[in-house]
Order: C-alpha cells, then structure tokens, then sequence
C-alpha cells in the first residue's frame, strides 16, 4: 500500500505523452460536435457566389429593350416595395440585362429589392436574413441564436484548436520504421491499426488547413472581433470601419446606423435621431454617383451607399468575396466626383492580414482551386472526427468515460506554464474555460469518489 501511495503521488511533467494525450481527448470531446458542424455548414458556404447566382438567375437575363429609369426612380420604387424603409445600398447590375438589386432597410431588418430598371416593376422582395447562403452563414457562425451562438462557437474553436496542436504532438514519429502509420495509412493490419491510421495520418494532412481556417475565422466572433479591435484601439491605430462584422449585434448595430443616417434639414439640424422614411429628395443624387462608380470596372458587387450624416459624402465600394480585389471609394455629395480611392494594398496591414485570412476561408482567394482544398479540409476533419468515435468507443472500457488515465500529480514546467498563458491571451475563451475546468477538477469532481473514477482523474498504478 505504501508503495502504491507514493506510486500516486510522484509528479510528472505535464508535458509528456499521457498528459498531452488527455488534453487532446478532452478537447476532442467537447469540440467534435462542432467541428462536424462548421465542416458542413463551411462547405456549403463555399459556394456562396454559385448559390447565388443560380438563386438570382431569373433576374439576370431580362429582355429590356427601351430606355432605363433614374436610379432615383428606381431607389423610389424599392422604398415603396418596403413601405417606411430607407435606402442602405444600390447595387450596380452585373450585366445590361440584369434587374437592378438594392438593399433597404426598416427596423432590425434589411430587405434586397429586385427591379426592373425599365419599367420599376418589382420582380422581387426577400429579406437578407431568409436568403439561403445568408442563413448558412449564420448557422455556420452562430448557430442562429445570436451573439451567444458566436459565445460558443468561438469557444469550441480555441478548443479545437488545442486539439488539433495536442493531436500533432501525438502524432510525431518518435520510433517510426517506416512512412506507414505516418504519411498513409496501413490497411492490412488489423481493424485497431487501420483506425489508428486513418485518424492519425487524416489529422497530419488536414490540421495546417483546419488551423489556418480557425485563426482565419476568429475575427468574426463577437468576443475575439472586439477584443482585436480594443487591442489595436489601445496600440495607438483607432479603428473607424472593420471590413467584417463581429457577430449579429455589430450586423444590427450597423443596420440601425444607416437607418438613422438620412436626416431632414430640420431633424439634422436639431440633432434629433430619424427613425422613419428619408427626407424628401434624400437620395436624388444617386445618378451622379453611378455615373461616376459605373465606368470604374471594380470586381462585382458593387454597391453604392448614401452618406451617414446630412450632407455628408456618399461612399462605394467593391464587396468581391476576393478581398484583395476590393475597393472603396468617397464621392462628392453634390457632383458625385471621386473624393478618395482605397485600394486593398492600401489599408492598414492588420486589415490584409485579416482580408487574406478571411478570403482563404471563404475559399476565394485563388478561384476554384481554394474551393477545391478547403472542400477536402472539411471532409478531412469530418473523416478525423468519425474516426475519433470509433476509436473511442471500441477502446473505451465499461462503465467510465475513457479518457487517459494520469500516472500521477502533473507538475508544470516553466516552458509549459509560459505556452498556456500565451493561448489563454491569445485565445481569451480557452484561457477562461481552461481556469474554470482546472479549479471544477481540484476542487470538486476530485471530490466525488464516482465521478473521479469515471473521468480517469485517479492515477494509475505502475
């Protein structure tokens, strides 16, 4: 008994196979009901402009023959489609025969407008929310419920991303005869060897992808987008406008914006906040912006938006799923003249860092070929987590969880304690949940004689 006593209470390192080994499979636990998720729903939106177009093909092959109304006349006519909104962007046809899309909004809701630019007859009125591709984006991000979607969300992805390095870690060759087990899997060895394989050479081929793709896609999370643009708020640069939203309360808080931009003369100047339709002749000028953004070529869509502020400047920009393609530009609220461009190389390098990430996440930052290698990424991760259940289930005894049992009482090494302190700042979510779970383990499920047993957290004996 005293030996075993002592047996139990030797300290390891915490940076040791075992170790690594339960981390990868608590993480696993918790995360794979997600990753399968974001793999699915990530898929899908990857083909977002093919979606859309396929969606939207009625509405590009009009027979339109005659002369084009005014874009004033045709902003007039969406406004009327959508009784009591106001004008929150024009998009620009992508060809001579396409009906002209514009996007107004009312309340909490935004409403895209398909008219004829001929005869101002309303093809279409659906709102932005109930487009398919906008509500796969919105499952894929936050899971439809909001802000607490991406709450959870992010969280599972700081985790994943701890299993995805604990995973690499396991999967080192330390003793390896050959490239079997490593770079391919062995299929002639039996069904333990062959799931081994199939999991861990998977995991080596897609987790440089699948880490890219969850760094790529933290700024869009409502806690870590805004703890990006505190951090770059307090480095000195203050940030006006991201190129990406930061969960559904940023997407609402800039709906609501616009809605309050297009003050009366009166209303402007007594500083009240316009809640209903635009003042009279608030977006008259818009022909001589489309005059002037029309002849620029910029990747498609393109979209023109009506000033923020009484008789503030109209701006436009190119909204390409490419990011490196896009442009905006300031317009003169009178003549309609080209006030500034900012090309992408041109904004701050935050900004390309984040626009190349994102690009690469939606899958278009070098055409079909992204589509291509995020498309097997997913199905990569899909094939690394069913092979984790198997290999789970078929390992796991009667009557615990499986997890790997702890030869004793971890001891932190400096190397170690200085790398979680790195993640928990870089990846606040893990940093705090990983707290909450070391304190709940010490002080309360160590407690509980069944649930120790059952979670794998009594030593095991040598």
């Amino acid at each position: 008994m005293a030996t075993v006593f002592i047996q139990q209470q030797k300290k390891e390192s915490w940076l040791n196979y075992r170790t690594i080994w339960r981390w990868h499979f608590y993480a696993g636990l918790f995360c794979i009901p997600f990753v399968l998720w974001l793999a699915c729903t990530g898929s899908i939106y990857l083909f977002k402009p093919q979606i859309d177009a396929w969606l939207d093909k009625p509405y590009e092959h009009l027979q339109l023959n005659g002369p084009r109304a005014s874009g004033a006349a045709q902003v007039a006519a969406a406004l009327n489609a959508v009784p009591g909104s106001n004008l929150h962007s024009y998009q620009l046809p992508r060809s001579a025969h396409s009906a002209v899309q514009i996007i107004v909004g009312r309340g909490l809701d935004e409403f895209r407008v398909y008219v004829n630019p001929q005869t101002l007859q309303v093809l279409k009125v659906v709102n932005e929310d109930h487009r398919f591709t906008q509500r796969i984006f919105h499952l894929h991000g936050e899971l439809l419920i909001g802000d607490r979607g991406s709450y959870i969300v992010e969280t599972a992805a700081s985790w994943a991303i701890i299993m995805l390095l604990t995973g690499l870690y396991l999967w080192w060759p330390r003793q390896a005869t050959g490239l079997g087990g490593v770079l391919y899997p062995r299929l002639r060895q039996g069904k333990r060897i062959f799931w081994r394989d199939i999991h861990a050479v998977t995991g080596m081929w897609v987790s440089c992808f699948a880490l890219l793709f969850l760094f790529s896609g933290l700024p869009w999370a409502k806690s870590w987008g805004g703890y990006l643009k505190a951090a770059r708020t307090i480095s000195g640069r203050a940030i006006v406008h991201q190129d990406w939203t930061t969960g559904r309360s940023s997407e609402i808080a800039q709906r609501m914006a616009m809605n309050n931009a297009n003050l009366g003369e009166h209303a402007a100047h007594m500083g009240h906040m316009h809640m209903g339709p635009p003042a009279a002749g608030a977006y008259d000028a818009i022909d001589k912006m489309i005059q002037s953004v029309a002849p620029l070529d910029l990747a498609f869509p393109v979209l023109i938006l009506p000033p923020m502020q009484h008789h503030g400047p109209w701006t436009a920009r190119s909204d390409a799923q490419d990011r490196t393609l896009r442009t905006n530009l300031t317009l003169d609220p009178v003549t309609g003249a080209i006030l500034q461009r900012v090309n992408f190389n041109q904004r701050p390098w935050m900004d390309r860092v984040v626009g190349i990430g994102v690009a690469a996440h939606e899958g278009h930052l070098f055409g079909w070929l992204n589509q291509v290698v995020n498309l097997l990424t997913a199905i990569g991760l899909i094939i690394l987590c069913s092979s984790a259940v198997v290999l789970w289930w078929r390992r796991r005894p009667e009557d615990v969880l499986g997890a790997p049992t702890s030869l004793g009482r971890p001891r932190f090494t400096f190397g170690f304690a200085a790398l979680i302190i790195a993640l928990g700042i870089y990846l606040p979510f893990f940093g705090l949940t990983w707290i909450a779970m070391t304190l709940m383990e010490k002080f309360v499920l160590r407690k509980i004689p069944g649930v120790q047993r059952w979670l794998g957290l009594i030593p095991a004996r040598t």
